[in-house]
């Protein structure tokens, strides 16, 4: 009998979201895999004795939704096309099955590890004002004045986490992006991030490894300027771009 996600994952112990605090890795070193979603059974199950899934409210899949900001000529974007370190994302994300709402910063810095703040929020906003806007003071060099809300990113989530160390493995599947004059489904690709307080070989990276699925991706944010503002430059992100492009499509698209 064929393997389903959602078969696969009832093998596996569950860890609640209040349980999850002890690995927040808000402070991490971020590792990225891309492959076709239909690969994604026989992995999971592959992992199930060294790993926990996050269960939130009976649900083992999660829904996110989140708002990204840039400034008006995409200076966010441009940081990452030109391999810039110590440089941002801002967004607010809304957790669905938890009905949680946040406001968040990730700071990559010149160290490549990652860095989150975040407030609560009460919803998802398309401004930056009130709390949010003094966080955004705090935490980076930006005025709320000076960012825009670009775009939607939606998709289905599931997290991992190590038995034994101090890991979050996370699976994006079904991803959409759209803005108000544009959507984009993805719904063959899955986007795999290994977070890690220190780098070392855990069980999904060694089924990476064995399975001759290299390191590297574009975020979901640059990839989603790419996809919905196709006059911003791309040429640094050309290779991951056609190695995306192959798994989702089997061509090189916009190459």
């Amino acid at each position: 009998m064929k393997l389903t996600v959602n078969d696969t994952l009832q093998l596996f112990e569950p860890i609640s979201l209040k349980e999850m605090d002890s690995v927040a890795l808000m402070d991490r070193t971020d590792t990225k895999y891309t492959f076709r979603q239909e690969m994604l059974p026989a992995f999971i199950d592959a992992i199930k004795d060294s790993y926990r899934v996050l269960e939130v409210n009976g649900h083992r899949i999660s829904r996110y939704e989140s708002f990204y900001f840039d400034t008006k000529d995409f200076d966010l974007y441009k940081y990452h096309h030109r391999g810039k370190l110590n440089r941002f994302k801002i967004r607010f994300r809304t957790y669905v099955e938890s009905n949680l709402h946040f406001f968040e910063i990730k700071f990559k810095n010149n160290k490549g590890r990652t860095v989150k703040n975040r407030i609560k929020y009460p919803q998802i906003e398309s401004n930056i004002t009130g709390q949010a806007e003094l966080f955004l003071s705090k935490h980076s060099p930006f005025e709320s004045t000076n960012l825009e809300h670009k775009f939607n990113v939606n998709f289905s989530r599931i997290t991992f986490v190590n038995r034994h160390a101090p890991e979050r493995v996370t699976i994006d599947m079904n991803l959409e992006f759209a803005n108000n004059d544009k959507q984009q489904k993805l719904e063959q690709l899955v986007i795999a991030e290994v977070k890690q307080s220190k780098p070392f070989v855990s069980t999904f990276v060694r089924l990476m490894k064995d399975h001759h699925i290299r390191v590297g991706s574009l975020s979901k944010y640059c990839f989603g300027v790419m996809s919905l503002y196709e006059q911003q430059r791309f040429n640094n992100f050309k290779p991951q771009l056609l190695l995306l492009n192959k798994l989702i499509y089997g061509t090189p698209a916009r190459a």
